[in-house]
């Protein structure tokens, strides 16, 4: 009773004119942002601290938090369309909806990501009204053991990822591992393949790899192939409907992504693009028609979009109960809160109930609006498809160049995107999947990180992850997942011979 009493409080705080338009605001600009790569909601935070510096602690926070989960909302658009994922959330979104498009599909596919989302975003909402005190505890429960397991389970995604090449999935994935310790190791001081190039010392930004790999050889590609848009033109967008099959196709993948998503979500340090990949790979491995993963399936397009938004609520269970940052987006709305005065923890719940309650509320309101603004949208978005396509491709090279560019202001970001985009355009040429090298970076670091954080606790004793139950048994699972496939497919070759 307590719970429900506290829910109709925070919608009073919600549903106050001035709270309603903040959160329209916020979700209408973080989905403008999501759709253009490079910018991200971390620098539209960034840049609205000093905005919402004179607001009302609970108004600011609706406001920034609405165009952050607005802008994983929105970064769906860029990676369907010209498969150049807005925001690092929505990679995993492109590996069948850019397919979807390319097929006529696009409107469908855009679809598919506004419904997926809103359902990931509102199931999420409401775990995070429920169950947000419990799941605080069980975060706090994880640790460097714990976080490296499962960034272990996460990696052996590459046997999933990999269709029938294992090794070559590995090799990708290794590959994605050298590239996400570039730079000077944070622990020692030790610079690591910076071949004495001061701009390495800080690594190489995540986007720059995506945008390479994906939309800049996606432009390479086209040229080698000389391809003619004529006939896929005129059927560009498709049908926007989702017939009663497809709805019901969706429906388990969609529900058990969310639960996914949020969950990984509360875990600090995983964040939406852990969460969407997961679930991606969860889908895949459990689907009858897990081969035409990557090749336009549906299930491709829902499962990671309702994951990274339901991975974006998740990560206001540790934010706002615990005090502590789940991703680098959190981070930022950690310190806008902090610079209000207001302090993130336990006693949040007692001492400042309307920033708590009426910032959850708002966030299924703030889905609803996405959902209302998104659909109608849907056919004048998927006009980008009907540009021609030389000036499509040279829009494609343009939003590469400033999305990257902007980030640090670097001539040389401009370099390394060309060289990832040559070694996509390699990987695509020798059938090697990018999606276990895209995966091995985005957990690379945070793996290294937690092991080595692991065995400074225990002394070096590597018994140490195997000791405690939950790292133990993650571990299990991955040792499994990875040897399960290739006996599976050798049982199976052999039973048909």
């Amino acid at each position: 009773m307590e719970v429900i009493d506290s829910i109709l409080f925070g919608f009073g705080v919600a549903l106050q004119p001035g709270n309603l338009f903040y959160v329209f605001i916020g979700v209408f600009a973080g989905t403008i942002i999501g759709m253009v790569p490079g910018l991200g909601p971390i620098s539209a935070l960034a840049l609205m601290i000093p905005i919402t510096f004179s607001m009302n602690p609970t108004s600011a926070l609706i406001l920034m938090s609405g165009v952050y989960y607005g802008a994983i909302f929105g970064g769906s658009t860029s990676s369907i369309l010209l498969n150049a994922p807005g925001v690092a959330g929505t990679v995993a979104t492109s590996f069948d909806g850019f397919p979807l498009a390319k097929q006529g599909k696009a409107g469908k596919a855009l679809a598919l990501a506004a419904w997926a989302s809103f359902a990931g975003g509102t199931i999420s909402v409401v775990a995070l009204m429920l169950v947000a005190p419990v799941l605080a505890k069980v975060a706090v429960s994880f640790g460097p053991p714990e976080y490296f397991a499962l960034m272990a389970l996460g990696l052996t995604a590459v046997v999933s990822l990999s269709d029938k090449s294992l090794v070559k999935g590995l090799m990708a994935a290794v590959f994605g591992i050298m590239v996400s310790i570039v730079g000077i190791d944070r622990q020692t001081g030790t610079q690591r393949y910076t071949f004495d190039s001061l701009h390495l010392l800080q690594g190489v930004d995540f986007l720059v790899v995506a945008l390479g790999v994906f939309a800049l050889a996606e432009v390479f590609v086209m040229l080698l192939k000389g391809m003619d848009a004529k006939g896929y033109v005129k059927q560009a967008l498709g049908s926007l409907k989702l017939s009663r099959q497809e709805v019901r196709e969706i429906a388990a993948p969609v529900a058990r992504s969310s639960a996914q998503g949020f969950f990984v979500g509360v875990l600090p340090g995983a964040g939406a693009t852990v969460a969407s990949f997961l679930a991606y790979i969860t889908e895949k491995r459990l689907a009858k028609d897990g081969e035409t993963f990557g090749k336009g399936n549906i299930k491709g397009v829902a499962a990671p979009e309702a994951a990274n938004n339901a991975a974006c609520s998740g990560s206001f269970v540790p934010l706002l109960t615990l005090g502590v940052p789940g991703s680098g987006s959190t981070a930022v709305l950690l310190g806008a809160l902090l610079v209000m005065g207001v302090t993130p923890g336990p006693m949040m719940l007692t001492e400042r109930p309307d920033v708590f309650w009426g910032v959850i509320a708002s966030m299924y309101i703030g889905n609803l609006f996405l959902l209302i603004l998104n659909l109608p949208l849907i056919p004048y978005i998927a006009r980008i498809l009907e540009v021609p396509r030389p000036m499509l491709l040279a829009l494609i090279l343009l939003f590469c160049m400033i999305g990257v560019y902007g980030l640090k202001f670097s001539a040389f970001d401009l370099w390394l995107l060309l060289g990832f985009g040559l070694v996509g355009l390699m990987m695509r040429l020798n059938g090697f999947p990018v999606a276990p090298m895209i995966l091995a970076l985005i957990l690379g670091d945070i793996m290294e990180e937690n092991m080595r954080r692991a065995l400074q606790i225990s002394g070096g004793d590597w018994m140490v992850f195997l000791e405690k139950p939950i790292s133990g048994s993650l571990l299990g699972i991955a040792v499994f997942s990875l040897i399960a496939p290739p006996l599976w497919r050798r049982m199976r070759g052999r039973r048909r011979s």
